[in-house]
This record gives C-alpha cells, sequence and structure tokens, in this order.
C-alpha cells in the first residue's frame, strides 16, 4: 500500500537530504550498514524489555532506510545491482532481528506458544517479500498490498509504544501480512495468465519474405545452390 501511494512524494521529499549527505563524502552503503546496527541495537531493546527505547532506535531503523536510497539517488547511482543485492538482504536481516527481539522477550518473560506468533509474522513478512523478488526476476510486478514492509514498522512501532496491546496488534500484522501475500500471488498469477507478445520481425525482414513469397517457384528453386557432386 505504501508503494503505490506514498513512496513517489516522499522520496520527493528526501531528495534534498540526500544531496547534503552526498556533501558529506557518506555513501549508500554506509547508510544502509548503519540501518544494520540500529535493527540490532532494536533487538536489544525490546528483547530486554525497554520498548520505549526500542520505538526510538525502530524510528532511526527505518529511517536509515529510507535515506540510503535517497542518498544513492543523489549520487545518480540508481542501477547498482550490488547496492540492491546489498539492500534486500539488510531488509530481511532486520526484519528477522527485530521479530527474533520480540520473540526472545516473549520466551524469556511469557513463555508458552507465544514465542511462536513473532515466528509466524516473520515467516509470513518473507513470504511477502520473496514473492515480490521472484515475481521482478520473471518480469512481473508484485508491488502492493495492505501490510508492506513500511506497515510493518509503523506497527510494530505502535505495539511497542503501547505495549498493553502488542499481541493485538501482532496478530493484526499476521492476518494482514497474510492477506498481502493472497493479494500478491493473485497479482502475479493474472499477470502469468496473459499470453506472452511474439516480436515481429523488423520491416526489411518482413519486405524480404514478401518478395520471397512472390517469386515464381521456377525462379526460386533456380537460385537454390547446386550439391557438388
Amino acid at each position: 500500500m505504501f508503494d503505490g501511494h506514498w513512496r513517489t512524494n516522499i522520496e520527493a521529499g528526501l531528495r534534498p537530504i540526500g544531496t547534503g549527505l552526498r556533501r558529506t563524502g557518506l555513501k549508500a552503503d554506509h547508510l544502509t550498514a548503519l540501518g544494520i546496527v540500529m535493527a540490532v541495537g532494536t533487538a536489544v531493546a525490546i528483547a530486554t524489555g525497554h520498548f520505549r527505547l526500542g520505538v526510538v532506535l525502530l524510528l532511526f531503523t527505518g529511517l536509515c532506510d529510507f535515506l540510503d536510497g535517497a542518498l544513492a539517488k543523489a549520487a545518480g547511482i540508481t542501477n547498482s545491482r550490488r547496492g540492491a543485492f546489498f539492500d534486500s538482504v539488510t531488509d530481511r536481516l532486520t526484519d528477522a532481528l527485530l521479530f527474533g527481539g520480540v520473540a526472545w522477550y516473549f520466551a524469556a518473560n511469557r513463555p508458552g506458544l507465544l514465542v511462536m506468533l513473532p515466528m509466524a509474522l516473520l515467516g509470513a513478512a518473507s513470504l511477502v517479500s520473496y514473492q515480490r523478488a521472484k515475481a521482478e526476476s520473471l518480469g512481473f510486478d508484485a508491488r502492493g498490498g495492505l501490510m508492506e514492509r513500511a506497515e510493518r514498522f509503523i506497527m510494530l512501532g505502535f505495539g511497542l509504544l503501547f505495549f498493553e496491546i502488542l499481541v493485538g496488534v501482532l496478530w493484526v500484522m499476521l492476518a494482514l501480512t497474510a492477506i498481502t501475500a493472497v493479494q500478491r500471488f493473485v497479482k502475479v498469477w493474472r499477470q502469468a495468465e496473459r499470453p506472452v507478445p511474439v516480436p515481429l520481425p523488423d520491416r526489411r525482414s518482413r519486405s524480404s519474405y514478401r518478395r520471397r513469397a512472390a517469386r515464381p517457384l521456377s525462379q526460386t528453386w533456380r537460385e537454390r545452390p547446386r550439391s557438388r557432386r
């Protein structure tokens, strides 16, 4: 949902910040690596029960995730395969750290099956991300859905800020993430049902084919190379 409605406007607003960061000598990879450090700190804060600190660190984690793209665009690096790979791997690692921190807290303070809730949410979020990556590798578009990565960050921060309802927030996130997985599957499935267009030959090839087709059969036979005996 975020990709389809607000990403363009937010990226346009972050463009001046990316230009300013470029003047400092920072690179997009530096911010991506800083985001990993922030995610580790967030996971530790959540696991130890420091939820207000976890909200602040989560905010910085998401900020690094936004600004590395703005910095890359300001530097004119928009098609770097290495940067795209690094950023994608970092996103999955960040998700694992954040939900792992929640699971660690539940395991230490609320024994029982509740620890499986953030793990199920991590699995559903990974499925959503995999669907987009696989679809794009096949030439399809799988963006969109009710619960993308930005929405997960926002709802997790809300649940940490009001910890009394964190379990309920996680259940809502799990349900919406599962719906998002179904939405993306249906979207790609419909795109894959469309017939693949067959490329037409260029003009010279078509005209050459028409000339050959218009020739008498006897002339075409005479122009064939004779086999050597």
